[in-house]
């Protein structure tokens, strides 16, 4: 049996309640899973900006992995910088990462980046939306380096269906690496390592659904619980019924070299 209406107001009211700013996901501890990739990106990146003289992390979200890889590294750069376009996520990497001596640069996703030619050997990104590789190029040095986590094509797209249908191919694969390998090279990038996994998810009620759509707004764009609450509701029901509901994240790890010459 479906769990009863006044639960599902609950949990609605909780999904809508919480803060949507940063990429920090301990809400969902108890209510949402999500497999991790293998290869460990946040530690990973600590490594690498460890040897590294200047770097860039872009899209940096709250801030929380840069700082993580930082806190990671057995000595930070000597000049790192990070840049976020939503406004509320610039207040918050602000907080998290000043006292850490890395300025965070308000920058829309789509604009050019604010910085000179060759100004970084390291530039970073977890999830971006998009990764344009052009501006990534320039503003590497000869010989530096992109270091990325990227979501993958199809991402979750159990739950994309669920809410708007079967998407159609162009969609789904839209993040697909080969794309994206292609994007890098043309931009004259070399591929040094692109490596992909598909991850297991759970919701365990229809408050993790909710604030994980609010959260991630491109995955159902416009999403509101009003516009969806028949869909949301009949959720609900199912995760009471059957349990939690699966879906699979993708993710690539993306490393590329600017030639030295």
């Amino acid at each position: 049996m479906g769990q009863d209406s006044g639960s599902f107001e609950e949990l609605v009211a909780e999904g809508v309640a919480v803060p949507t700013e940063g990429w920090d996901f301990s809400w969902f501890e108890g209510r949402a899973t999500e497999a991790r990739p293998s290869w460990g990106y946040a530690r990973s990146l600590g490594g690498r900006l460890a040897a590294a003289t200047s770097a860039l992390d872009i899209q940096t979200g709250g801030g929380e992995v840069l700082h993580f890889a930082l806190a990671a590294a057995p000595k930070a750069p000597p000049l790192t910088v990070a840049t976020e376009g939503w406004p509320p996520n610039v207040a918050k990497a602000t907080a998290l990462l000043r006292p850490c001596g890395v300025p965070v640069v308000a920058a829309p996703d789509d604009a050019p980046l604010p910085f000179a030619d060759g100004a970084f050997d390291l530039v970073s990104s977890r999830h971006p939306v998009q990764p344009h590789w052009q501006e990534i190029a320039r503003v590497l040095r000869p010989g530096g380096t992109y270091f990325a986590q990227h979501v993958g094509p199809h991402s979750v797209f159990e739950l994309v269906d669920y809410f708007l249908g079967p998407q159609p191919a162009e969609v789904r694969d839209g993040r697909h690496p080969d794309r994206e390998r292609a994007g890098a090279e043309a931009a004259g990038l070399e591929i040094v390592e692109l490596r992909a996994e598909e991850l297991r998810m759970e919701f365990h009620d229809i408050a993790a659904v909710i604030h994980f759509l609010r959260k991630v707004v491109w995955m159902v764009p416009g999403f509101t619980v009003e516009a969806y609450r028949p869909r949301l509701r009949a959720l609900h029901e199912r995760i009471g019924s059957e349990g939690p509901f699966v879906a699979h994240s993708t993710r690539h790890l993306f490393e590329a070299r600017k030639p030295a010459s």
